[in-house]
């Protein structure tokens, strides 16, 4: 989709000082990737690609400092470097005054998902007096001054130097633009500020759906973004008013290219010979989320395993699926001796910084067939539900916590039914919402009975998340940066009077 505003039309570019570039030569765009979720956007698309055609392309990576994803670095069209180093915010100053902002957005703005979260003290990040943070923004939140606050303090973050290499790096170059994939992380926004101190333009790509919703707020104003669909643009004209002037570019979700690339496709047959599955009998992929969020998940995935390994859901076998960005093998005492029924995949080497991982080509087969060829999915409340929808794979969703005692039951309800992002694909009619084991283990029965049941609305989640279902969105999201990058060198030809 074309942007949602004309770069050319939008007065707020005319803010960034002009680029000292002559007509004809290529822009310089540095891309940032601190997390396996965007290195795989970059590495297996067409994104760099793309871009390349129009543009030089620059990948500041964390991964690129692990040997092992060396030569898959190595592959890419673009000039790959590990990400600069970066230090971290002052707790008793930065971090006090970035709880306070939240907190006085929330207060303000009533955001079901963020007040949700507060109510189960799932916010976090930083602040040694949370107490005190919290009764300033509610003193605050009395007034109407949230965005000249959070203005303000946007300038004095961005003053603060903590990247002084990439500072270094960005007064060199010079790009054309800097793109932050990681605009709720740690590490991006440093660099961020230094390309803001420096008046390079930048862009920030939102890179999941739940992020504008569910994240504490972005640290800086950006001079454009990037978003998978129409409803995520809506989201951030509600939570962030000044995007409303700024060009948001809708490109759709380019981690899902790689379900419709046939290169990452094998057969039934290859797929479970390499995870020790019978092609021949109906699997199941348990698919374990962060457990950062919600510890009890391995106790609902270890239920259904025991459950399996019975027989009690006849000739069937199970996949558990751990998160690839935390699998670090703790969960194999927990199905070790369960029999040739329960298998446990591995999507990590365990000991990696979670930083410093990434994904290859095996990784993306194993990932991509998964879900191709599961009979059935089960998990709880994450982005694993739109894997299975986009390959038509019927889903089990947790409305319980699966843990001791099920202390987490009202937030994940919560998520179910409140949370911005997640309550109108729970509520969708595309899933199969469970309240505690025995109907997990019904509804996964009564899908491998009916697997066309529910296919319409599984459909509906799929094109209602991700925009586009073509295999396309890398391609989407390069033609937008290059758009974006070459509209603001001709910005500052214009103010040269070129």
């Amino acid at each position: 989709m074309a942007a949602t505003v004309d770069p050319r039309s939008d007065t707020s570019l005319r803010r960034v000082p002009p680029l000292q570039r002559a007509a004809g030569a290529r822009a310089d765009v540095v891309i940032l990737s601190s997390s396996l979720l965007v290195d795989r956007m970059l590495t297996h698309t067409a994104f760099l690609d793309v871009l390349g055609q129009s543009a030089n392309a620059h990948v500041w990576a964390t991964s690129a400092a692990n040997p092992r994803f060396a030569s898959l670095w190595a592959e890419q069209p673009a000039r790959v470097r590990p990400l600069p180093s970066v230090r971290a915010f002052r707790e008793s100053t930065h971090n006090f005054a970035r709880r306070v902002n939240e907190a006085v957005w929330d207060h303000r703005q009533g955001d079901p998902s963020r007040l949700s979260m507060r109510r189960h003290g799932r916010i976090y990040g930083g602040c040694r007096r949370p107490g005190l943070s919290r009764s300033f923004a509610r003193l605050l939140a009395t007034l109407p001054i949230e965005r000249a606050f959070e203005s303000a303090l946007g300038r004095w973050l961005r003053s603060y130097e903590r990247s002084r290499e990439s500072t270094a790096l960005l007064r060199d170059l010079r790009p054309a633009v800097l793109l932050c994939t990681g605009p709720f992380q740690f590490e991006q926004p440093a660099i961020v500020a230094s390309a803001q101190r420096l008046a390079v333009p930048t862009l920030a790509l939102i890179p999941s759906w739940d992020n504008v919703s569910t994240k504490n707020r972005m640290l800086f104003e950006y001079d454009g973004y990037l978003v998978w669909s129409e409803r995520t643009r809506q989201e951030l004209y509600e939570r962030y008013p000044h995007t409303r002037t700024r060009p948001v570019f809708v490109v759709g979700a380019p981690q899902f290219d790689v379900f419709f690339q046939p290169r990452f496709h094998v057969s039934r047959e290859s797929f479970c010979a390499a995870n020790g599955l019978r092609p021949d009998r109906p699997f199941i992929v348990y698919a374990v989320g962060s457990p950062n969020f919600l510890k009890g998940e391995p106790d609902g995935a270890e239920y259904l395993a025991r459950r399996v390994a019975a027989g009690e859901l006849g000739d069937v076998q199970l996949l558990v699926r751990p998160h690839p960005i935390h699998d670090n093998a703790e969960m194999a005492s927990r199905f070790a001796g369960l029999g040739d029924r329960v298998r446990l995949q591995t999507t990590a080497r365990p000991g990696t910084p979670l930083t410093a991982r990434s994904q290859d080509e095996r990784a993306i087969l194993d990932w991509v067939n998964t879900f191709r060829h599961a009979d059935v999915v089960v998990n709880l409340s994450s982005t694993v539900t739109i894997d299975a929808a986009i390959c038509d794979r019927p889903v089990v969703n947790l409305d319980y916590d699966p843990g001791p005692g099920g202390a987490d039951t009202p937030l994940i309800r919560d998520i179910n039914h409140v949370w911005t992002h997640f309550a109108p694909v729970a509520e969708s009619g595309g899933v199969w919402l469970v309240k505690d084991g025995e109907e997990m283990v019904a509804a996964v029965r009564g899908y491998l009975e009916n697997p066309a049941l529910h296919r319409e609305r599984r459909r509906w989640i799929a094109e209602y998340v991700c925009g586009h279902l073509d295999g396309r969105n890398g391609e989407r999201m390069a033609r937008a940066v290059a758009t974006f990058a070459h509209e603001m060198i001709a910005c500052g030809r214009a103010a040269n009077g070129d």
